[in-house]
C-alpha cells in the first residue's frame, strides 16, 4: 500500500488524467470529448507548458496540464489546445492564473486555448470562472470552464461506467474521511470491490486502485488488513490484479533486502518538490531522478528549498 503525506491529491489526479485522458473529457467536458478527432491521437504539451508557466510569479501549478487535439472537421488541419487545471483548495489568484496560461498559450501556439477547471476543494461558493478588469475604455475578460466536484451526486457517480466516477468518489470520500479511518477503511474497501464488478480490464483495475490507494491512504494496521481482504477476495473470484502486482511485488522486494517502494516513494515525493518550485519537469530530470540512489534523492530534495534553478538543485558532478 502507498505511503506519502497524508491528503496529497496532485500526483494521483496527474497520473489517472494522462493514463485516461479520452474518458476524462468524456466524463467532465462532453462538448469537447464529442468535438474531437480521436482518431489522430493527442499529444500532453508538457514541455510548452513550462516554458509558458514558469515565468509566472506563482509556481503552484501541479496539476496543469497543456493538451493538443484535433479538431474534426471537412479535412481542414485543425487543432486546439485544452489548458486543464485541478484546484484542491481556494487560490485567490486562481481565475488570474488561468488567464495568464490561456494568453500565453495562445502567443506560443496562435490556436484557440480552452480552459477547464476541475474544482476539487471543499468550498460550495467557491466558483471561479472568470478573469476580467476594465480601465479607462479598455475592457479584458476571459471565461473558462469550471467543474465543481461537490456537485456530483453520489448515486449518479455510483451509476456511471466511466472511470472518472470512481476516480471523482475516491476524491471526495477522501476529503469527508479525514481522521476517520475505520469509515475510510469502509468506503475503500467498497469501492476496489466496485472496481471488479464494473466490467473494467485488468488494466484499467490496477491503475484505478492505485489511484484510491493513494488519496484514501490507511494507517498501518488497517492498510494490511485490506491487503490480506484483497487478497482473499481476489482468490476467491480467481482475479489476481491487485495483489499480484502491488502485494506480491512488495514481498520480492523485501526479500532481496531492496527498499524499492521507498525509493520510489521519495523519487515521487522528489518529483513533486521540484515541480512545486519549477513547473514541468524536462526528461533530463525526470531520467536523472529514476536512476538516482537514496543518497541522492535525498541531498537533492534538501537543496529544493534553497536552490534558485533546477539546474542548481542536480549542480554537483557526484555519481548517482
Amino acid at each position: 500500500m502507498t505511503t506519502h503525506p497524508p491528503d496529497e491529491f496532485d500526483v494521483p489526479w496527474k497520473d489517472i488524467l494522462e493514463a485516461y485522458f479520452i474518458d476524462f473529457l468524456a466524463f467532465f467536458l462532453p462538448e469537447a470529448y464529442a468535438g474531437i478527432d480521436w482518431e489522430r491521437g493527442f499529444e500532453f504539451l508538457d514541455t510548452e507548458l513550462a516554458r509558458i508557466t514558469r515565468p509566472a510569479k506563482n509556481r503552484d501549478r501541479r496539476l496543469d496540464k497543456l493538451v493538443k487535439v484535433w479538431r474534426r472537421g471537412d479535412g481542414q488541419e485543425l487543432w486546439v489546445l485544452i489548458h486543464i487545471e485541478i484546484q484542491g483548495n481556494r487560490k485567490s489568484d486562481f481565475a488570474s492564473r488561468m488567464y495568464v496560461c490561456q494568453y500565453r498559450a495562445y502567443d506560443l501556439h496562435q490556436k484557440p486555448v480552452v480552459g477547464l477547471a476541475i474544482l476539487a476543494d471543499e468550498e460550495t461558493g467557491w466558483r471561479p470562472s472568470e478573469f476580467s478588469y476594465e480601465l479607462w475604455g479598455t475592457t479584458q475578460s476571459y471565461r473558462f470552464t469550471t467543474v465543481k466536484l461537490l456537485d456530483y451526486a453520489e448515486a449518479d457517480l455510483e451509476n456511471s461506467t466511466n472511470p472518472f466516477a470512481i476516480v471523482t468518489l475516491a476524491h471526495l470520500h477522501a476529503k469527508n474521511t479525514r481522521n476517520q479511518p475505520e469509515k475510510r477503511y469502509q468506503i475503500k474497501w467498497s469501492l476496489i470491490r466496485k472496481l471488479y464488478k464494473s466490467g473494467f480490464n485488468r488494466q484499467q483495475v490496477i491503475v484505478l486502485f492505485r489511484f484510491i490507494d493513494w488519496v484514501l491512504h490507511l494507517p498501518d494496521k488497517l492498510a494490511k488488513q485490506l491487503q490480506t481482504e484483497i487478497v482473499a477476495f481476489e482468490e476467491k473470484q480467481k482475479m489476481p490484479y491487485i495483489s499480484s502486482v502491488e502485494r506480491l511485488g512488495e514481498k520480492r522486494g523485501e526479500k532481496r533486502g531492496e527498499k524499492r517502494g521507498e525509493k520510489r516513494g521519495e523519487a515521487r515525493i522528489l518529483t513533486y518538490q521540484l515541480q512545486h518550485r519549477f513547473g514541468e519537469l524536462p526528461a533530463w530530470a525526470n531520467e536523472k531522478i529514476a536512476k538516482a540512489k537514496p543518497p541522492s534523492l535525498e541531498k537533492w530534495g534538501i537543496r529544493v528549498m534553497d536552490a534558485q534553478s533546477l539546474e542548481a538543485v542536480f549542480a554537483d558532478k557526484t555519481s548517482t
